[in-house]
């Protein structure tokens, strides 16, 4: 049977709720995968005037996907810089805590009590898929002591997860990412991407791995992994001379912020079994036409889920775990005065990356069908 199951588990973990400024749904499904390893976190009010929404997509088990989305919004939350009004950095510090929380005796006894069956730390069996709810309670107190045992020198998990992570406080968008799992935008029924995916090939990417000492072969890393940036993934992470962010394989997450305005239509995160199956302007354009009929937006992610899953194993696309969230957006939201260009068109500048020189621009020419 290998890494498939024989027919595919289409039961759907599925979610709604909102706020005064927004409503979301989600849904995540199996499929044809032996394991479930993604997870997801979804947060309208992470604070009075802050919404939060992840989704981890784990590779070689569930346990980091799992650790990020039960810790990573909590982390951001007890950040100096995001009390400060910082949220970019914050979300920074918080993917490269995610590393070292996962280290020494307390780091293996939560990956513990999360993981599964076949999972190396434990033999518990699998739970269930790891989501905090709305009403849970974010902001738990903990210092993350130092505790001794006898796996005080256990340096994490060779596991790792890729994580794409949105941010919304009054008309901001802060979008953080590392690996492949992907947030994309709708504005005026245009997708904008507001993340990259991180490959190896890609040419930054490529020269960090190489400088670290690491290979390329197959669009693989050192032969094995296909992602130049995740959370966990710890023997590609041992270089004592250097810094998190130049390692083979860096938590260090892309930072983009939006401005929002009236022209917003909706945010959608989601991991790489959905986009190797729709572009971002296709998925846009299938939401968009569910919406026409279906106000239930889980409803609407499942419909996603359902498209996406392959009829059978033989073609590799469509046989991914799959996790979808969508939000959105009330309007609320005043128009910005410099929303738009002078013809009217949306200014590409509003949802550039915070790198200039690498914009993220529209998934397909303006006007095209």
């Amino acid at each position: 049977m290998g890494i498939y199951l024989s027919s595919p588990k289409t039961e759907k973990f599925s979610e709604d709720g909102e706020n005064g400024k927004l409503r979301y749904g989600l849904s995540s499904m199996q499929g044809w995968r032996a394991t479930m390893e993604d997870a997801h976190a979804a947060l309208p009010d992470l604070d009075d005037s802050t919404s939060f929404f992840g989704v981890y997509d784990g590779h070689g088990g569930k346990v980091v996907a799992k650790f990020c989305a039960k810790f990573l919004h909590q982390q951001v939350l007890k950040h100096e810089a995001y009390i400060a009004g910082d949220i970019g950095s914050s979300l920074q510090k918080s993917f490269f805590r995610m590393d070292e929380m996962m280290r020494g005796q307390r780091g293996w006894r939560e990956l513990a009590v999360l993981g599964d069956k076949i999972n190396k730390f434990t033999g518990m069996i699998e739970g269930l898929i790891w989501s905090p709810r709305a009403g849970e309670n974010s902001e738990q107190h903990d210092d993350w002591a130092f505790e001794e045992g006898p796996h005080s020198d256990f340096s994490g998990p060779t596991s790792g997860s890729t994580a794409c992570v949105a941010v919304i406080r009054d008309k901001h968008l802060v979008v953080a990412n590392a690996g492949d799992s992907r947030c994309v935008i709708s504005r005026k029924g245009q997708a904008y991407n507001l993340s990259r995916d991180h490959k190896p090939d890609l040419e930054a990417e490529k020269e960090r791995i190489l400088k670290a000492g690491g290979f390329i072969h197959a669009g693989r890393i050192n032969g094995s992994l296909n992602l130049a940036r995740a959370i966990g993934d710890m023997e590609f992470k041992q270089n004592k001379f250097l810094p998190a962010e130049k390692q083979i394989v860096t938590a260090n997450p892309d930072i983009n912020t939006v401005e929002l305005c009236e022209d917003d239509d909706f945010i959608v995160l989601a991991c790489d079994g959905i986009w190797d199956c729709l572009s971002s302007q296709q998925l846009v354009d299938f939401i968009h036409e569910q919406l026409k009929s279906e106000t239930k937006l889980s409803t609407v992610c499942e419909r996603v889920l359902d498209r996406c899953l392959a009829p059978s194993t033989l073609g590799g696309e469509g046989c991914d775990n799959m996790t979808m969230i969508l939000v959105q957006f009330k309007k609320s939201v005043e128009p910005s005065s410099s929303s738009a260009d002078a013809d009217g068109q949306t200014s590409q500048a509003e949802v550039a990356a915070v790198n200039p020189s690498e914009p993220i621009v529209p998934t397909r020419p303006e006007g095209a069908e």
